[in-house]
């Protein structure tokens, strides 16, 4: 399992991190195609196992619409309040008109479920990647996702080998039996080791002093992981073990993506609000 893990690794994250840094306003945006592919895929899972896609066009609906959140920060108008009404008023009409009505309300529920999960989540690390410094007007936003992406990964990595290593005190037992307080600290240290990077100069480089670096790091690892365990819950209530089964050694779309999702948000609001 650990080598399957590290091979799909190996393989993926040049993959990603050459999107991200290739990924220009003024040619095809590459990092916001790879948001809109896995965020499909991961919906799509999360409508399999919430077994939405026992209606068919309800499950396509949440996907496009999902697809559509995803990309929106590239739009020069924004479309969210077209997206959000359209997302609730449509798919119930379809429902009230559909012949076959029972569990049709709760199908809907998972649909706007999925759709507000992953699409308007992703939506932020989009949005994040075309964040330009306004005093300098630098393009920062590819080092904004990379402290995202490399503080979480951090995170979940050394929370997995501690956890492993010196783990004894369960942290969620009801929801993720695996989970250790100690595996949680590690992952805490983790990345906020790796928050270092970008406020020394590298070429990560970002506007941050040492002690704003480290906090978002610490935010990106607690919000994480707090994000793992509301997946964790999900498949629980669900009654999954993995989300699916295409990356392997990793189970699926969904479950790799649990603690970025929340990730991506809690850097977007943190630059928003407490740097530009």
């Amino acid at each position: 399992m650990l080598k399957q893990r590290v091979l799909t690794a190996l393989v993926g994250t040049p993959l990603i991190i050459a999107a991200i840094w290739f990924d220009e306003f003024e040619g095809p945006p590459w990092f916001a195609i790879v948001m809109a592919v896995w965020g499909v895929l991961a919906v799509y899972e999360f409508y399999k196992i919430t077994n939405t896609t026992r209606i068919r066009p309800l499950a396509v609906f949440g996907m496009v619409w999902t697809v559509l959140f995803i990309l929106n920060p590239l739009f020069y108008y924004p479309l969210y309040p077209l997206l959000i009404t359209t997302a609730v008023v449509v798919p119930l009409i379809g429902l009230v008109l559909r012949r076959e009505k029972e569990g049709n309300f709760i199908s809907w529920v998972w649909m706007i479920g999925g759709i507000f999960y992953l699409g308007w989540m992703l939506s932020h690390f989009v949005a994040l990647r075309g964040l330009d410094n306004p005093n300098t007007l630098m393009d920062e936003g590819r080092n904004w996702v990379f402290f995202a992406l490399f503080a979480t990964w951090a995170s979940d990595t050394i929370a997995y080998f501690v956890g492993r290593k010196f783990g004894k005190h369960k942290l969620a037992p009801s929801i993720s039996p695996g989970k250790t307080w100690e595996g949680a600290i590690g992952g805490i240290i983790g990345a906020a080791a790796v928050s270092t990077l970008f406020f020394t100069p590298t070429p990560l480089q970002l506007p941050l002093v040492s002690w704003q670096a480290i906090l978002l790091g610490i935010l990106v690892s607690v919000i994480g992981q707090i994000g793992d365990l509301a997946e964790s819950l999900l498949k629980r209530n669900v009654g999954v073990k993995d989300s699916g089964t295409l990356v392997v050694g990793h189970g699926g779309f969904l479950d790799r993506i649990d603690s970025v999702v929340f990730a991506g948000v809690a850097v977007y609001y943190y630059v928003v609000f407490a740097v530009y």
